[in-house]
């Protein structure tokens, strides 16, 4: 009987394989102390503390420690939860080092310097940006544990941050917290900063900065709860020389009402509301939310024009648009009671009939309908025509309107020779 084979198997000393080198053990403090020594040797001059810093940079590991790196150049040393320096357990070395924001004497332009230190480090070494953003962030929301004056130069040197764009407004999010809220602390340092970077840059800076981390919708939650209205802000700005970020504020609430009161006409349209209960809605707007005949006029305009399918045939979207507005005549008329709102209507008109290209040849009868239901006066369609037009589509909706306009012309003056006989 044959025996199985045996199968054949590899001879030879078996290799260990090569184990991986451990990893570093993490040593915050050991970091710290050489940072604290390094900008200690610095003099106090800035410009060393740059050079030591690009320099260090192949030696230390800023990548892992970049927080401890920030929270020392920012507080001199490392914070712990709650804004507290961590001690250090070795007596002979300093766990804090003066070469800091918060140490750092003199005014605005003496912190701008230390900016510079920021920016010339961010620079040299990119990878720190979101970094320094985040630990910015998180200091932000230790103030509680900084004093008077610490605070004061953190918002001074953070308004020189964010108006020469070193980060993103997102690290105002920490003055959101309930805790810097009660204390006054956030509103105190939201004046501080925004005084700081209306020095650097103009109010329209911040509002676009502000506008794309769409933190300029939040900016009243910087006061407690009982002091959220619009006057409180209003007043507490104006008081500290800042009516630009009141007037900012003014803007983006008128703006926010702008746009409730047309989703609410919207619903409104498309729900068939009578018109009796419309004009009501529309003259609360007017009288409680204080917006003015302007905004309310536009904002009926924009809602009722939109509220439709259109025709994408010249010759039948006339047809449609003057029948679907003549309904809602008598609430533009409601609205549309001074010169200047029956202009901007107007020239909402145009604008319209302009970026609608099938609405193009429809601009004079739209016109006529708000001319016949008393939208418009006869007065301001001579305003427009004469020097009051957008220059969008001019010489086709002039055109347009000429025939008309002579006829308004005439009629006048006809009048007037009427009244002169009488006399």
């Amino acid at each position: 009987m044959s025996q199985k084979a045996e199968k054949p198997t590899l001879s030879g000393a078996r290799l260990k394989t090569r184990k991986r080198d451990e990893k570093e053990k993490y040593d915050p403090t050991a970091f710290r102390d050489s940072i604290v020594a390094g900008l200690g040797e610095c003099g106090g001059d800035l410009e060393q503390v740059s050079r030591y810093l690009d320099k260090e940079g192949s030696k230390l590991n800023y990548r892992r420690y970049a927080e401890v790196l920030f929270d020392t150049l920012f507080a001199g040393g490392i914070l712990a939860p709650g804004g507290f320096i961590v001690e250090s357990t070795d007596p002979d070395k300093p766990s804090r080092s003066d070469i800091c924001v918060f140490r750092w004497d003199g005014d605005t332009e003496q912190l701008r310097s230390f900016y510079a230190v920021f920016y010339k480090l961010i620079r040299r070494y990119k990878y720190l940006e979101k970094a320094f953003e985040d630990d910015l962030k998180k200091i932000l929301m230790f103030q509680k544990g900084f004093t008077p004056e610490e605070r004061e130069k953190l918002a001074t040197v953070t308004g020189i941050i964010l108006a020469n764009g070193l980060c993103t407004p997102r690290i105002l999010l920490s003055l959101f917290e309930d805790h810097l809220v009660k204390e006054g602390i956030s509103v105190e340092f939201t004046a501080r900063l925004f005084s700081t970077w209306l020095k650097e840059k103009d109010i329209n800076s911040i509002c676009t900065a502000l506008k794309k981390q769409q933190i300029d919708t939040r900016l009243m939650e910087i006061f407690p709860q009982n002091k959220r209205n619009p006057e409180t802000f209003n007043t507490f700005f104006r008081e500290r020389g800042l009516g630009p970020v009141a007037d900012m504020q003014t803007a983006q609430l008128a703006s926010k009402a702008k746009k409730e009161a047309q989703k609410a006409l919207a619903e409104m349209i498309k729900d068939e509301v009578p018109v009796p209960e419309m004009t009501e809605y529309v003259t609360e707007l007017l009288e409680k939310q204080g917006m003015s005949e302007t905004e309310v006029t536009i904002s009926i305009w924009n809602s009722v024009m939109a509220a439709v399918e259109w025709n994408k045939k010249e010759d039948l979207v006339a047809e449609q648009a003057l029948k679907h507005l003549r309904q809602y005549c008598p609430l533009l008329k409601e609205t549309a009671k001074s010169g200047r709102s029956e202009l901007s209507l107007m020239l909402k008109v145009q604008e319209f009939c302009y970026e609608n290209m099938n609405f193009l040849k429809s601009f004079q009868k739209i016109i006529m309908l708000l001319y016949k239901t008393e939208v418009v006066s006869e007065d301001v369609i001579l305003k427009w025509y004469k020097d009051s037009h957008s220059a969008k589509g001019k010489s086709v909706f002039l055109e347009q309107m000429k025939k008309f306009v002579e006829w308004l012309q005439s009629a006048e003056e006809e009048s007037e020779e009427e009244e002169g006989e009488e006399d």
